[in-house]
């Protein structure tokens, strides 16, 4: 099932339901497809003005790739749901039954890949972002710390998703491995979102005095 074909309203009745799909990754990557596409918006309202002609090769690039991390983004909102299906298969086997073990753990790395992926992808674009906010047009800037607040909130989001996950592995050297990866993704998104976003307020509040 493709969620992301479902209107605004029904998908997020699904979301408040007892369902455990979508859940959180699905809900973090929407955001991250969200902010994503705010990034595009400002660089829609960008290029062609001659007062940014100096950036518009590089906000076109950039643009280009926020459209396809867009896709990805969207992709991976059923691209959860998915992962989360052997965990949830497996869970429910006899605890008795020969293999059990090793298929939820085969299961539950599966499971931790897809937010992990979600991560990748929001930080990427949070770094595309950056460029927005800083060279793009002004009349936009709110736009940009928007994008960057929701591709934060994706990165931070979908971190929860591994982590619930890396506590049950039984193989703890690769929980650890993966824990790390995704501590060092969200500390570097913490410093970038914070300058984004601090500039980006201060040049609002700035406006008008």
């Amino acid at each position: 099932m493709d969620y992301t074909k479902e209107s605004c309203r029904d998908f997020t009745r699904l979301l408040a339901s007892s369902s455990p799909t979508p859940g959180g990754g699905g809900a973090a990557a929407l955001a991250g497809a969200l902010g994503a596409a705010l990034g595009e918006m400002v660089a829609a309202l960008t290029v062609g003005k001659k007062r940014y002609a100096g950036a518009e090769e590089e906000i076109k690039a950039a643009a280009a790739e926020l459209e396809r991390l867009r896709e990805k983004l969207l992709d991976a909102v059923t691209e959860d749901a998915e992962a989360f299906l052997p965990l949830s298969r497996a869970y429910k086997l006899p605890k008795e039954e020969p293999g059990r073990e090793e298929k939820l753990e085969r299961a539950t790395l599966t499971a931790c890949a897809a937010p992990k992926k979600i991560m990748e992808l929001g930080c990427r674009a949070l770094e595309l972002t950056a460029v927005m906010a800083e060279k793009g047009s002004v009349m936009a800037v709110s736009d940009a710390g928007c994008a960057a607040a929701m591709l934060k909130a994706a990165v931070d989001s979908a971190a929860l998703n591994v982590y619930i996950n890396t506590g049950s592995l039984r193989d703890r050297e690769q929980a650890e491995k993966l824990n790390a990866a995704c501590l060092e993704m969200q500390h570097s998104c913490e410093r970038l979102w914070g300058d984004i976003y601090g500039k980006v307020k201060a040049a609002l509040l700035e406006q008008g005095r």
